[in-house]
């Protein structure tokens, strides 16, 4: 298990002037889940994840790994606390002048495992991330997403028990995200390693994660089940990020808007026309999204009811009584 404690991280820019980049993180990561920690650019995610393995030195707080402080131990102690934590990054950085091979090689060669057992090693690793025919090329001969796929072979070579992916997609096209995402998944699945992903996206967030925390502004905004924040997100930053596609309906209106949230027992059901019947009053969908998480289609969609207040009255009564999450919206 992962678990932060009272982490805060502190740059000094100089002429006296600090910026916080962290302030009291406080999250618990659990052995074989796959947690997304989610946030606008310059939120401090990504320090955030530098401070896990302590490439980046927390100014306050604990960094546990399986209950040992990481913060700590001694330089010789925490490179090899280190081998049980692989990491992945937006850029790839892979060594340009070896091959394929020779960068899965590469940590191995660092740990001191025999030549012969660390090729045996790294094409078992290839083979698993579907480029085993490429192990004799260049980075540069290769796509991104081959690329990607020698650096989650490389994070794996020392057999970690966390991977830490630091905004592992976002250079990367939809479909070869998708096929990064389904392989970091069969990753934790088939391995049972803890992955920990670093994103701006929320579709990287729903595709594969179980719980996720909001980062906003060096602190923790909020934290749960990615179905429960996606259905009812609490925090101004979370509503941003998870309801951003809302912003192709109209902004400003006249008449009164609900947001119906759709929590994966209702998505199915004719919500709409059963409500219609059920009031005998017409409502304008002004728009609608669905997701899948975690195998189950989770919603929102925003309706605009009529201007009777009565009727408006009866469809939060009916909803209220039929347990459909809904939240008043207000026109900008």
């Amino acid at each position: 298990m992962i678990e932060l404690r009272h982490l805060s991280k502190t740059y000094d820019v100089g002429s006296g002037r600090a910026v916080t980049a962290l302030q009291d993180i406080n999250l618990k990561i659990e052995d074989g889940e796959i947690f997304g920690i989610i946030g606008l650019s310059g939120a401090g995610k990504s320090t955030l994840v530098r401070c896990i393995n302590l490439l980046e030195r927390p100014t306050q707080g604990e960094v546990l790994i399986d209950g040992k402080d990481l913060t700590q131990l001694s330089h010789k102690q925490l490179l090899l606390a280190r081998r049980s934590i692989g990491m992945i990054f937006q850029d790839f950085n892979l060594l340009e002048q070896r091959t394929v091979l020779k960068n899965v090689l590469f940590p191995l060669e660092l740990a001191g495992v025999k030549r012969a057992d660390a090729v045996a090693r790294a094409r078992e690793l290839l083979q698993m991330v579907g480029i085993a025919d490429k192990e004799q090329m260049y980075p540069s001969q290769l796509s991104g997403g081959q690329k990607q796929r020698v650096a989650i072979a490389r994070a794996l070579a020392n057999e970690p028990r966390y991977l830490l992916c630091d905004e592992a997609t976002s250079a990367l096209d939809p479909n070869t995200t998708q096929q990064i995402l389904e392989l970091l998944q069969r990753i934790n699945t088939q391995l049972g390693v803890t992955i920990i992903v670093i994103t701006h996206e929320m579709r990287v967030i729903d595709r594969i994660c179980t719980r996720v925390a909001v980062i906003d502004q060096s602190c923790i905004a909020e934290c749960g089940r990615v179905s429960d924040v996606f259905v009812n997100p609490k925090s101004p930053i979370a509503q941003e990020l998870i309801l951003q596609k809302d912003r192709r309906a109209p902004q400003k209106f006249s008449g009164k808007r609900i947001r119906l949230a759709f929590d994966g027992t209702t998505t199915t059901r004719p919500v709409i026309s059963d409500l219609v019947l059920a009031c005998q009053a017409p409502v304008n969908i002004i728009f609608a999204d669905t997701r899948d998480v975690g195998g189950v289609i989770y919603g929102h969609m925003i309706v605009e009811l009529p201007e009777d207040k009565r009727q408006q009255e009866k469809i939060k009564s009916w909803l209220e009584a039929n347990q459909i999450h809904f939240k008043e919206e207000e026109s900008a």
